[in-house]
């Protein structure tokens, strides 16, 4: 019997500080996809679906915390220390817009309609904002509870469900449904410890979000009530999970206490610990088609990783099972 196939990942170079935030593109009308970060240096990078490196947006004075990609590809979003969200071109690296804010940018998200082409921001200033990026000098919707702030913590997390609902997590242990045109919460739900991350995994329809040692899958639309939340309780403090959007067997998550990247059953179950990271690992996510997760640490280095070892994928085309 031969022995199975060994996970050795692919290295994406070129941060110098910590990653922060990993983030795919869903799949473009050529069926491949991209990858952008987010990293402490300040530098935004956007890659192919190979894992080959596009380009750096340059323009940012401080940390870049959360980095999206427009449903085309053709837009990005970046949040940054510098109190800015900026918005990009992907083809020709030009920034187009930058959006002032008064506190540090911790999340931002592109609406799924281009031609609504709205940003939807959080971070420690405890506000949500809604950008109009066709109208640069128009101020922004501010989402809050009883005319106040959006959470009682910073935002560490937007997303986009469609082009009227808005997802926001915070510090405080609260996952907020907004309801974009009348500016309230819809529904909320609250965890007893902070929010650490929560992305939106479009393919299966649940928000994945990270909570003191659980892993929680959640229906993403509010009128899911039927499809219960799905918790996990790990043994250790995940940083990050990601569901893989195909399959919904599995995830993938990282650690800030330790340098492993690990795979589990969705009841939990450890199925694999990958080692190789130098450093905690502060994000993961799966690519669209499933065939890959982003794994991005303290040390600036991403590694990319096979779902299916040996498999001829991208960058793995050329290469042997051992990494040869």
């Amino acid at each position: 019997m031969s022995a199975p196939q060994r996970a050795v990942p692919l290295v994406a170079p070129g941060h110098t500080r910590p990653v922060t935030h990993l983030s795919f593109s869903p799949l473009l009308d050529d069926g491949t996809y991209l990858l952008i970060s987010s990293c402490k240096d300040g530098n935004p990078m956007l890659r192919e679906w190979t894992g080959d490196w596009i380009g750096t947006f340059v323009g940012h004075k401080g940390a870049v915390w959360s980095t999206k990609l427009s449903r085309d590809g053709s837009r990005a979003a970046s949040g940054s220390a510098d109190f800015t969200a900026k918005i990009w071109d992907t083809y020709s690296g030009q920034m187009l817009h930058s959006f002032p804010h008064n506190h540090i940018v911790r999340s931002v998200a592109i609406s799924p309609d281009p031609l609504a082409g709205r940003l939807l921001t959080g971070g420690q200033e405890k506000k949500v904002r809604i950008f109009d990026m066709g109208k640069t000098d128009a101020e922004p919707d501010v989402l809050s509870e009883g005319g106040g702030q959006s959470h009682d913590g910073t935002v560490k997390s937007v997303v986009w469900l469609d082009e009227n609902i808005g997802v926001s997590a915070g510090d405080d242990g609260f996952v907020k449904w907004w309801d974009a045109r009348a500016r309230q919460v819809t529904k909320k739900i609250f965890f007893d410890n902070p929010i650490t991350s929560m992305e939106l995994s479009s393919q299966t329809q649940r928000l994945v979000v990270t909570s003191g040692k659980t892993v929680n899958f959640i229906p993403a639309q509010p009128a899911e009530t039927r499809t219960p939340t799905h918790s996990v309780k790990m043994p250790y403090t995940p940083s990050s999970a990601s569901v893989h959007p195909i399959l919904q067997d599995r995830f993938v998550t990282g650690s800030t206490s330790d340098e492993w990247v690990r795979v589990h059953r969705i009841n939990g179950e450890e199925l694999e610990v990958l080692k190789g990271h130098h450093g905690p690992v502060h994000c993961v996510e799966y690519s669209p088609d499933g065939e890959v997760y982003a794994s991005g640490s303290v040390t600036g280095t991403i590694r990319l990783w096979q779902t299916t070892p040996g498999k001829t994928y991208g960058l793995w085309q050329g290469a042997t099972s051992d990494g040869g």
